[in-house]
């Protein structure tokens, strides 16, 4: 019998985040599970991946760690069960001509954003930490659009806060225009998961054992998709062919290693889930910190040699 799955990606297109999903349905790891997978992404005119799992058109869904924490904490069904990335993405990016040579250069400048709350509190915090003014930062809405290195030489803006290290930093740069970039949890200090892996009450309501092979299957198209990456480029141009090859192949070596913690796939880290909830109630996102816990399926542990990795909430 074969249970129909549909998963909902955090981004408007396909990116080498997503490989392990892929590499897992197309090498039939989801199949032998007894598994049709479908995957897409999200439609904005419903909303973000959670809102799609919400609203329950989607199963699962990937998406960021604090967006699943301020809606479990405004009361909805909605829990992790896996890690897709063990550490942040963002970073606060600029050219080296622009003469912005520590955060706190940001003072008096022009910096373009998707003004989230969650943005915002970043941005004033690492100025601030820089020892620059974040009062005298000047914040430029550019919605979901992320600014490549070529509008900040056009001058739309003298740096830029949001792209990732791992994938819009690599569309744009060249070795003659030489670029600075400061990771933002490396600036907080906090490694919270970039992305999470997770569900509503749909899924929540299948057979322990169907979820527990939907993650052993998925774990196994991360690793497949971390060992082999040549091919992983090779399917990833089927999935997502309108970007270079060179900047997939390049995209899928950084961001491989952030789906493992030691070796291990899928860890949702009590101490990463505490420490960025902490931060998000001081900032004013969350209201109690201590809704992580409900927001991570504790039934999700996995214990048997082939799925290690998962920790669930430590009791």
């Amino acid at each position: 019998m074969i249970t129909r799955l549909s998963l909902v990606l955090e981004y408007f297109h396909p990116w080498p985040n997503s490989a392990g999903f892929y590499a897992a349905r197309t090498a039939g790891f989801y199949e032998d599970a007894g598994i049709e997978l479908e995957i897409r992404t999200g439609d904005p005119g419903i909303g973000d991946s959670l809102e799609h799992v919400a609203r329950g058109v989607a199963d699962l869904a990937v998406f960021p760690t604090n967006r699943l924490l301020a809606r479990r904490e405004r009361g909805q069904l909605l829990s992790a069960i896996a890690a897709v990335n063990q550490r942040g993405l963002e970073t606060v990016r600029t050219l080296e001509s622009s003469g912005i040579r520590s955060l706190a250069d940001l003072e008096g400048r022009r910096l373009a954003l998707n003004p989230t709350p969650r943005g915002i509190a970043i941005v004033r915090e690492l100025v601030a930490a820089a020892g620059g003014d974040p009062d005298e930062v000047e914040l430029l809405d550019v919605g979901t659009r992320e600014l490549t290195a070529d509008d900040l030489e056009a001058g739309i803006a003298d740096a830029t806060f949001g792209s990732y290290w791992a994938w819009d930093v690599l569309l744009t740069e060249r070795p003659d225009r030489p670029e600075r970039v400061w990771r933002v949890d490396d600036e907080l200090g906090i490694r919270y998961h970039s992305y999470l892996l997770g569900g509503g009450v749909s899924f929540a309501g299948l057979d322990p054992d169907l979820r527990a092979r939907f993650l052993d299957a998925t774990e196994r198209g991360f690793r497949r998709a971390a060992a082999d990456q040549a091919a992983t480029v090779d399917l990833l141009e089927t999935v997502t062919p309108y970007f270079d090859r060179r900047v997939l192949a390049k995209s899928l070596e950084l961001i491989a290693p952030t789906w493992f913690e030691e070796d291990r796939w899928g860890d949702i880290r009590p101490e990463a889930m505490h420490d960025y909830a902490a931060w998000l109630e001081r900032v004013g996102i969350l209201s109690d910190a201590t809704v992580w816990p409900k927001a991570i399926d504790a039934k999700e542990h996995r214990s048997a040699p082939v799925a290690a990795g998962f920790i669930g909430v430590e009791r």
